[in-house]
């Protein structure tokens, strides 16, 4: 198989907060029809849609009701299938979210098919994501079931050959209609330890991350559908390291072609709880970054995101959304894109949309902030401390509305938005989008370059100024080539030796010096020499 994806950019839509055709405040499939010119002007090779199945939407349509029907709010098959023509017409890929991990439980199978599901007379200690216990009480079947996640998601039973079959069946009903891959949700959570033991402190995962099976399942569900199809494959899974990345990733092993770590996107907690919050000690995320690109080189691949649907807003949280915006919004553009990997934008990233802070708990709508709420106020958090929490790290950071121009709701919507627009949004848009210096052109240049330049495929890294804790600096090198980077994460000045080769990329109009190298406040540039 090609591995075309490896030159790719991928471009993650949140369909709910894209773009409404309607007038219903919900982003919907029709809305991403008419903002496909966006993305493919941007070089955007993979448009990558969170979930847009049927769903009661609990946790935002990743408690799915039918795998084989599109959500009302988003439209009908036809309009799907229309998308898939249009994506492919502009010459970009799409890939499906697929959710396997759990369903709803609205799903018929939940109904009919109770052995697809993981049962208990007596539940465990097992903690679930969104608060309080893993396990529901079901009184018709008088047992427990398990839900990592809302207690309206049970966990689907991988141990049941059936359940996997029909999975696969419904994988393959997908790709036969055109898709071309599929981002796989908690993937590395389907295997469960057989024996379910408490966990300390009511904390499972060591027992269901990387489970004891789960290399096995990824192979089969390999051999039975992913190795039949030209497609992409990304296997979110949190609490996978890099040796855990290496085995799912080798091309050898037959299992998903990159997945997504999480270890850079906890460097900012206190502790192993999401809400407990510290400065980034940017030594730390340098070494991180360091460890994943020197360990897969030549062995696995790694994704490059900085933003998702369940993440903050980067610009906002390593960057500086107030004076330094736009350059901090395009350093750390370049800081990701130029190591090896396959890069994920995060619909608004592009224009360098920022955090939003809503006044009142009320305001959002995301079910694990919501939970975490109504818990830290039960235990005596005050309001105000809790709020501060949110407004760093909670999810609708990334789910406020895309801000499209300077009209009402940011040209989201003609209605009421499902939630609220992020109220900066009469500054922040699309609309300047073609000034050569705005944010979007800068991404515009990294995509190209990417394809053209075999360097960031193929190149190796290597860290420069390891103890700096302002500069992120590192090398890619190739037998003919080298390119250099320097990122200034602070909003001070420092200074460096001139490396060698001419400027690439840059986000200032010109150099401070032409004998050293003076960073300005988030200043980034790229070298580039041949030879």
């Amino acid at each position: 198989m090609a591995d075309w994806w490896k030159k790719s950019t991928v471009y993650q839509i949140y369909p709910r907060s894209f773009m409404d055709s309607d007038g219903d405040g919900i982003g919907d499939l029709k809305g991403i029809i008419q903002k496909l010119d966006h993305l493919a002007e941007l070089g955007i090779g993979i448009v990558w849609l969170s979930p847009i199945y049927d769903s009661p939407n609990d946790d935002n349509g990743y408690d799915i009701r039918d795998y084989q029907k599109i959500m009302a709010e988003f439209g009908t098959m036809g309009d799907f299938e229309e998308l898939l023509k249009q994506v492919h017409a502009k010459g970009m890929k799409l890939m499906m979210d697929l959710v396997v991990n759990h369903t709803s439980d609205e799903h018929e199978w939940f109904k009919e098919k109770p052995e697809y599901y993981i049962w208990r007379d007596e539940p465990n200690n097992w903690r679930s994501f969104f608060s309080g216990s893993a396990w529901e009480f079901d009184p018709s079947r008088e047992q427990y079931f398990l839900h990592l996640f809302s207690k309206k998601q049970p966990d689907l039973n991988w141990e049941n050959p059936d359940m996997r079959r029909a999975v696969y069946a419904m994988m393959r009903w997908w790709l036969d209609k055109g898709v071309d891959g599929f981002r796989m949700d908690v993937i590395n959570l389907i295997s469960k330890d057989p024996d379910f033991p408490d966990g300390p402190d009511g904390d499972g995962s060591k027992y269901f991350m990387n489970g004891p099976k789960a290399h096995d399942y990824l192979q089969e569900m390999n051999r039975e559908v992913l190795s039949g199809y030209d497609i992409v494959t990304v296997g979110e899974m949190p609490g996978a390291t890099v040796s855990d990345a290496v085995k799912y990733t080798a091309e050898e092993r037959r299992e998903v072609n990159m997945i997504f770590t999480f270890e850079h996107m906890g460097l900012d907690q206190a502790s192993g709880e999401k809400w407990d919050l510290k400065p980034l000690r940017l030594t730390d995320l340098k070494f991180n970054l360091e460890h994943w690109q020197q360990a897969l080189y030549n062995k696995g691949w790694n994704s490059l995101y900085w933003n998702n649907h369940d993440q903050p807003r980067i610009v906002s949280r390593f960057g500086n959304d107030g004076e330094y915006r736009l350059e901090s919004a395009k350093m750390l553009a370049a800081c990701l894109h130029f190591m090896q990997g396959t890069p994920y934008i995060y619909q608004g990233e592009e224009i360098g949309m920022t955090n939003v802070q809503f006044e009142g708990i009320d305001e959002y709508q995301d079910i694990e902030t919501r939970n975490m709420y109504e818990e830290k106020r039960s235990q005596g958090v005050p309001h105000e401390k809790i709020m501060e929490s949110i407004y760093v790290k909670g999810r609708d950071n990334a789910r406020t509305p895309m801000q499209w121009n300077a009209e009402a709701h940011g040209g989201f919507t003609t209605g009421t938005p499902w939630i609220s627009v992020n109220p900066n949004y009469s500054i922040i848009n699309t609309t300047n989008k073609d000034d050569e210096k705005s944010i979007y052109q800068f991404y515009k240049k990294l995509i190209e370059m990417r394809k053209t330049m075999a360097i960031i495929t193929h190149g190796n890294f290597t860290l420069l100024h390891r103890e700096d804790e302002n500069v992120f600096a590192y090398k890619r090198e190739t037998s003919d080539e080298k390119l250099t980077v320097y990122c200034n994460f602070s909003s001070l000045q420092h200074a460096f030796p001139m490396p060698e080769g001419e400027r690439l990329i840059h986000n200032y109009d010109s150099l401070e010096s032409s004998e050293t190298l003076v960073l300005r406040p988030y200043e980034t540039v790229a070298f580039h020499k041949r030879g």
